[in-house]
């Protein structure tokens, strides 16, 4: 099968938080229609053999895998896995063909805004740790990829948003607010990009049952709520964003860019 039914056929895509979720989905789509996988993760022993197995099935498609377990929001870890893609692609004779940069990292301190005890709020550290890994990391990663022009002409910038960016839930509010922030960078990349040829979009799930959803306090009610509210009566999948991120992620989806795109199966019209 040729290049002209397969454009990403032999290309790499960069998903950051690719052990489980949406980034592990969205590997696995991405593999499945020719590309290789550059995956960034943190995870400890105990959750290592998810990875192996994620890492066996892209393989098993006859693409590359290529996995770091560092943390993707230190500034440092940055460039040493970005030195290792540089030379891996510039061995391949294929410089600059990062086709896809995912944006998928979820780690941020779910505690509120005001308490009785100042010491259960939320702090500055926490705050800042919180805006810093979930948006402002996806600004350091494109400019270096830019930087290096391992991402050209083609490119497809994806962060992941959610309702929560402009909703409020108890205990959400920083990561609330790392949401419409990141939206914000989606915004103005895509300005500075669109002369560059690479695009770039948010994409806001429904309620999604991951590991990230289960870590919010009241995550069963979200589901309960999210699920009686679609109209499909049911929740969406890390597989339904993944393929919709597969197919924004096609030549042909060129001129969509800048955008806020809802994958949750008319969830977010309804409530």
């Amino acid at each position: 099968m040729g290049t002209e039914t397969r454009p990403l056929e032999g290309d790499w895509a960069l998903i950051l938080g690719a052990s489980s979720g949406f980034g592990e989905a969205t590997a696995l789509e991405l593999a499945s229609v020719g590309m290789h996988i550059f995956g960034v993760h943190l995870d400890r022993k105990g959750t290592l053999q998810n990875v192996e197995r994620i890492t066996a099935q892209i393989r098993a498609a006859g693409r590359e895998a290529v996995f770091f377990n560092v943390n993707a929001a230190d500034a440092e870890k940055r460039q040493e896995i970005l030195n290792e893609m540089e030379t891996r692609l510039k061995a391949t004779g294929r410089p600059g063909m990062v086709r896809v940069l995912l944006h998928s990292l979820a780690f941020g301190t779910l505690k509120p805004l005001i308490t009785k005890a100042p010491a259960d709020a939320i702090n500055k550290s926490q705050l800042e740790m919180t805006l810093d890994v979930m948006a402002n990391s996806l600004v350091y990663w494109v400019q270096d990829l830019v930087t290096r022009q391992l991402m050209g002409r083609g490119g497809r910038v994806f962060a992941m948003t959610s309702a929560g960016g402009a909703r409020v839930w108890q205990t959400y509010g920083a990561v609330s607010a790392a949401k419409a922030a990141l939206e914000s960078h989606i915004r103005q990349l895509t300005l500075e990009l669109a002369p560059l040829g690479i695009t770039a979009n948010a994409i806001m799930a429904g309620v999604t049952d991951t590991p990230a959803l289960r870590k919010i306090p009241g995550s069963d009610e979200m589901m309960t709520i999210a699920q009686a509210r679609n109209p499909a009566r049911r929740l969406t999948t890390p597989k339904d964003v993944a393929e919709a991120i597969g197919l924004l992620s096609q030549p042909k989806a060129q001129w969509i860019t800048g955008n806020v795109i809802c994958v949750d199966g008319g969830e977010f019209i309804v409530g």
